[in-house]
C-alpha cells in the first residue's frame, strides 16, 4: 500500500496574467480526512479540479495511490470518487436512474448497481425521492443524490468541493456519517470547505490555501498550532477588509 492516497507535485495553472494555482505540492495519506480551505478565490477548486482529472495543468504531476493520473488515467480514475462544486447532472432522471447512469458509466453490471443503489438510496435518506426527477430536488437531496453518483463504483478517494453548501441539517448529518464511514473502512476524503468548525470536527489534516499557493498543511492539531483553525486561518492569509465607519447604517434616532 502506498502512503501517499493522493501526491500532487508541482502543479502550476493560469488564465492570462492571473496564476491561478502557483506550483501547488500536496501529499494526501491513505486513510485520512483531509480539509482544504481558503478564501473565495484561492484556488481551491481550480487545484482539486486538476487533482481530479476534469482540469488540464500546465504544469505538475498528480499520482492517485502511486498512479499517475495524466499517463495512466485508465487505472487511476477509478480510484477516484469526485463531487465537484456546482456539478450539472442529467436532472431530467429520478435519483435512481441518475445512480445507474453513473453505475454504467463506470462499467459496473446491473445487479451490483441495483444492490449498491438501494444502499445508498438508504443511507442517504433517499427513498422519499426514488421517483422524483432530480431537477425536482432540493439542494440537500442534490448534494447527497451527486455523492450517490460518487460512491457507487467503490472508489478509494473521494474529492468533494463544497459538499455541504446549501445543505439543511438532516442532510448534513446524513452525508457526515457516511464520509465518516468511509473512512473508517479505509478510504480516503478530501474536502474543501469554508466552515472552519465543520473541517475542526471531522478533519484529522488540513490545508491551507492562499493566492494559488498552499501556505501550511499537516496534521490538523500540527496546523493550528494551539489556535482554533479560523483564528490560525486569519493569521495566515490575512485580514485584508478596509474598516469603515458605517454610520449610515445606524437607525437614527430622529
Amino acid at each position: 500500500m502506498p502512503d501517499a492516497a493522493l501526491a500532487i507535485e508541482g502543479l502550476t495553472k493560469s488564465y492570462g496574467d492571473l496564476r491561478a494555482v502557483d506550483g501547488v505540492s500536496l501529499t494526501i495519506p491513505v486513510g485520512s480526512f483531509y480539509g482544504v480551505v481558503g478564501p473565495n478565490g484561492a484556488g481551491k477548486t481550480t487545484m482539486l479540479s486538476m487533482a481530479t482529472g476534469l482540469l488540464t495543468p500546465d504544469a505538475g504531476t498528480v499520482s492517485v495511490w502511486g498512479i499517475d493520473l495524466w499517463t495512466r488515467p485508465d487505472e487511476a480514475k477509478p480510484l477516484l470518487g469526485v463531487l465537484p462544486d456546482g456539478l450539472r447532472t442529467f436532472d431530467r432522471l429520478t435519483g435512481g436512474e441518475l445512480i445507474t447512469y453513473a453505475g454504467r458509466l463506470r462499467g459496473l453490471d446491473r445487479e451490483t448497481i441495483a444492490h449498491r443503489r438501494a444502499d445508498l438510496v438508504a443511507t442517504l435518506d433517499l427513498e422519499s425521492a426514488g421517483a422524483t426527477l432530480v431537477m425536482d430536488y432540493s439542494a440537500g437531496m442534490s448534494k447527497k443524490i451527486a455523492l450517490a453518483c460518487a460512491l457507487v463504483h467503490a472508489p478509494r478517494v473521494l474529492v468533494l468541493d463544497e459538499p455541504f453548501e446549501a445543505v439543511d441539517p438532516v442532510s448534513a448529518g446524513a452525508i457526515r456519517r457516511l464520509l465518516a464511514s468511509f473512512v473508517a473502512a479505509g478510504g480516503t476524503v478530501v474536502m474543501s470547505s469554508h466552515v472552519m468548525a465543520l473541517v475542526e470536527r471531522l478533519c484529522d489534516h488540513v490545508a491551507v490555501v492562499g493566492a494559488g499557493r498552499i501556505l501550511a498543511a499537516g496534521p490538523l492539531d500540527d496546523v493550528r498550532g494551539g489556535l482554533d483553525l479560523e483564528d490560525r486561518f486569519v493569521d495566515l492569509v490575512g485580514d485584508r477588509r478596509e474598516e469603515r465607519d458605517l454610520a449610515w447604517l445606524r437607525p437614527s434616532s430622529a
